[in-house]
């Protein structure tokens, strides 16, 4: 029987502007989860109901085996929760956070965090304000993964970070999550984090869950057709998400990928010209548009 991180069923919770119905969204142990939507999808909601902070007006949730939010402070000593917004204590050092947070936690794993000063080349004895802000993000994120949490929460660690810092936080962050398996759900706007640690997608548009699913199929159920058309006849095929139709020209996009929509295409009397595989990005931004 499979067991789960978290598992979230039939949940519904109202704002004046925001609605969110009937989710059921859950998280095997030992995998990662890409949480993906624009602003005002749900993420944030949903977060906040997995940390205990906001009750649905109707649903369950279980969080590492414990009801939320009725038992949230048991649970929150086995969870680990980073976001874009943390803030340290500029006038103290990295070293000084570590035994503070070890005086809370006393499963923080003092030899683990040395290893991670190393791996994300940070000095214990440096203080928070000479830290560059690409450094405070390794910074917050060892504090978290030293206490060795069986669930770990990223809210939008990387904003604000310059492409080049975002890389290097997200290739050691995948690094260490390869090194020691455990359940993550990393909510980003970001689709290339996203797709470079996850290994399930999960789509949120204003509070409805467009897809679920793990991360290779959903990449393979998705591709781009150019086709050409035969004179006068305009682009319609069953199973296509978009179609642009330029004179004979059409780009088709599909998440029906499979040996039989091309040969559909050209039964169609269609002549295919290029097939591409599509980035995450460009499925996020097909599938947003489709439900709207």
């Amino acid at each position: 029987m499979q067991s789960f991180a978290f598992d979230m069923r039939g949940i519904d919770i109202r704002y004046p502007h925001f609605a969110m119905e009937n989710l059921n969204l859950a998280l095997p142990q030992g995998q990662v989860m890409g949480l993906v939507g624009v602003n005002g999808a749900g993420k944030s909601t949903t977060i906040r109901m997995l940390m205990g902070l906001v009750k649905p007006a109707a649903g369950q949730i279980e969080v590492l085996g414990y009801q939320m939010p009725a038992q949230q402070v048991q649970a929150k000593y086995e969870i680990g929760f980073a976001s874009d917004d943390m803030r340290l204590y500029k006038s103290q050092t990295l070293q000084w956070h570590m035994d503070f947070v070890h005086s809370i936690y006393p499963q923080f794993d003092q030899a683990y965090a040395k290893d991670l000063l190393k791996r994300f080349e940070l000095i214990g004895e440096q203080k928070i304000k000479g830290l560059s802000h690409g450094q405070r993000v390794k910074a917050s994120l060892l504090l978290v993964l030293a206490r060795r949490p069986k669930l770990l929460i990223l809210d939008e660690p990387t904003t604000g970070l310059d492409p080049v810092a975002r890389d290097e936080v997200i290739s050691e962050l995948a690094e260490v999550l390869r090194d020691d398996a455990r359940s993550v759900l990393f909510s980003s706007h970001n689709t290339h984090d996203i797709e470079k640690l996850s290994d399930q997608i999960a789509f949120l548009d204003r509070g409805k869950l467009l897809a679920l699913q793990d991360k290779e199929t959903y990449l393979d159920s998705w591709s781009r057709f150019r086709c050409q058309l035969p004179p006068g006849r305009q682009a319609d095929i069953t199973g296509a998400v978009s179609i642009r139709q330029q004179g004979q020209l059409a780009e088709i996009i599909t998440d029906q990928n499979n040996h039989d929509f091309p040969q559909r295409l050209v039964q169609a009397g269609f002549t295919v010209l290029e097939q591409h595989r599509m980035s995450l990005e460009e499925i996020f931004v097909a599938n947003v548009k489709r439900s709207r």
